[in-house]
């Protein structure tokens, strides 16, 4: 625990007044209640947080002063993997090839991706990042890696029995009945 001195104090008390954010207001609040001989427990008692609010409160302002007592803006892709120019750079690798009429391998975007980042990640990453970067056409794969030739071509030959008076038979006036 760090001790205020008397100039900080004054300026912990000016900031109450200044138009600031409550979650900031609070913060200050708790460090000046933490200046008067006030525990920290009693603190977090008084204000209504958990112990572990008061404490981050109070070693934010330890370590930083009272800009650390500002709340951080939240917003933008909290979990990103890369920033979009790294994901822009690492697309013109690959846009070559695709601007000239090849198909892309999302295999290989993917390890080169995974390469980049440093750790494993799922294809709907790579399916989003190509999304984000305006690349739209998708190619399903031609056939079921674990496909049965055999069974398809029995289904084939015993699911759709030829039916008799189809349009040959039509044609060649065998259909039973007529004339």
């Amino acid at each position: 625990m760090v001790n205020c001195t008397k100039k900080q104090i004054r300026e912990l008390k000016t900031a109450l007044r200044w138009k600031i954010p409550e979650a900031q207001r609070q913060r200050i609040q708790m460090v000046l209640l933490r200046e008067s001989g006030m525990t920290q427990r009693s603190i977090a008692e008084a204000m209504g947080v958990s112990l572990s609010t008061v404490n981050r409160a109070h070693m934010a302002f330890d370590h930083g002063g009272i800009q650390a007592l500002k709340p951080k803006p939240i917003g933008g892709r909290q979990r990103e993997n890369m920033t979009l120019a790294e994901e822009k750079a690492l697309l013109r690798r690959f846009a070559k090839a695709a601007g000239a009429g090849e198909m892309l391998n999302i295999h290989e975007l993917k390890a080169a991706y995974e390469a980049a980042i440093g750790h494993a990640t799922s294809n709907s990453t790579i399916y989003n990042l190509l999304a984000r970067h305006g690349w739209r056409k998708l190619m399903p794969r031609p056939f079921h890696p674990k496909r049965d030739l055999a069974a398809q071509h029995a289904f084939k030959k015993t699911s759709f029995p030829a039916r008799s008076g189809g349009r040959s038979a039509r044609l060649t006036g065998a259909v039973a009945g007529c004339g």
